[in-house]
């Protein structure tokens, strides 16, 4: 296996951190941190650009919040020019590791996403009769540290990027507590392991499938799984064979296993395709894709603020028109036809 070395002349590279400092700001251009920021760009970047090349750069303090749909999450936001120095790394390490990934894992990929995972998702389903479906349990709040660093040091042995991958990771906030057992710990293990990355990073999503990569390999040639996908912490494996596919599932929880890593009890079920299945927001069946109920009811809930918030003025005809055409484009992965001209047929845009 290939490990990449002399890798930081090329992260510290002001061209690279220029780069960065544009990427992080897409579509947030106007927040008053990024406007102080930019304000002395050039003076912020050097001085990033030294702290790095001196190891004297240490992350800053998280802005944390919560979101309850469509499940409580916490959400960690680093201050921006943190996400300055995420994008500086990304941009190198990304390149050279997203190679090795599956095929199918479609996660926080250029080019990949929701709806490629959904398309490939029914195309296995609807030429085969069994699907095990499987959902990590908390799978951000329990990545381990120390498990991470081992896989990343499989394919980078650039001592000074791997100084700020561990600062990175190190400096990761107090996540949920997902505190498990697993085969030879003691009493105290869990609470002695480092674990939990903050899902609003960059790094914290590229580490995620970083550190289900052999996992995904595993299952395609150890198992010999030819339909196979995954979409962050939900994978699926699809068979004509029953005992295949239970035989499959005492697999991967062992795998996991080795990972500190726990399928969720509930939510990971073996079951006919014909049944139908929840993916990405849709119920796919044999002959017909519609949107979950759940997400159908949370997306009329927003476009009834959006509507009221239209009617008082708050928000402009061409945020509402993007809002709409988005969420329209989204649903046109479904056979939701219908669907949308009830939806538009409810709303009324008109101002008091």
């Amino acid at each position: 296996m290939k490990r990449y070395g002399n890798l930081y002349p090329q992260i510290v590279d002001f061209e690279n951190i220029l780069l960065a400092a544009k990427q992080a700001q897409r579509g947030k251009r106007f927040r008053e941190n990024v406007l102080a920021f930019n304000y002395n760009l050039e003076g912020e970047l050097t001085k990033l650009q030294q702290e790095l090349i001196n190891k004297t750069y240490q992350p800053g303090t998280y802005r944390t919040f919560y979101i309850k749909e469509p499940k409580s999450r916490m959400i960690s936001a680093a201050p921006y020019r943190d996400r300055v120095v995420h994008h500086a790394l990304c941009n190198i390490i990304v390149p050279i590791i997203e190679p090795t990934f599956i095929g199918d894992s479609y996660a926080n990929r250029v080019g990949f996403g929701t709806h490629r995972a959904l398309h490939r998702f029914i195309q296995f389903a609807r030429c085969s009769r069994y699907v095990l479906q499987c959902d990590i349990q908390k799978y951000f709040p329990s990545i381990d540290h120390e498990i991470l660093k081992n896989l990343l040091r499989q394919k980078i042995k650039c001592s000074d990027s791997l100084w700020l991958i561990d600062t990175i990771i190190d400096n990761s906030n107090e996540q949920l507590a997902a505190i498990e057992y697993f085969e030879s710990d003691d009493l105290l293990t869990p609470l002695q392991r480092r674990r939990g990355l903050p899902i609003g990073n960059l790094t914290s999503q590229f580490f995620a499938n970083v550190y289900l990569n052999n996992f995904d390999h595993f299952v395609k040639e150890q198992l010999k799984v030819r339909k196979y996908l995954r979409y962050v912490d939900d994978f699926a494996l699809f068979s004509d064979d029953w005992g295949f596919l239970v035989e499959a599932r005492l697999a991967t929880e062992e795998y996991l296993d080795k990972l500190r890593l726990k399928i969720h009890p509930v939510k990971s079920q073996l079951f006919q395709t014909k049944h139908g299945a929840n993916f990405v927001g849709f119920r796919i069946l044999p002959d017909h894709i519609r949107v979950r109920t759940e997400n159908l009811r949370r997306a009329r809930r927003r476009l009834r603020k959006m509507q009221s918030e239209y009617i008082h003025g708050k928000i402009s005809p061409e945020k509402v028109s993007q809002s709409i055409q988005s969420w329209f484009a989204h649903l046109e992965h479904g056979d939701t036809w219908q669907l949308r001209q009830q939806i538009f047929a409810f709303l009324a845009w008109t101002r008091e």
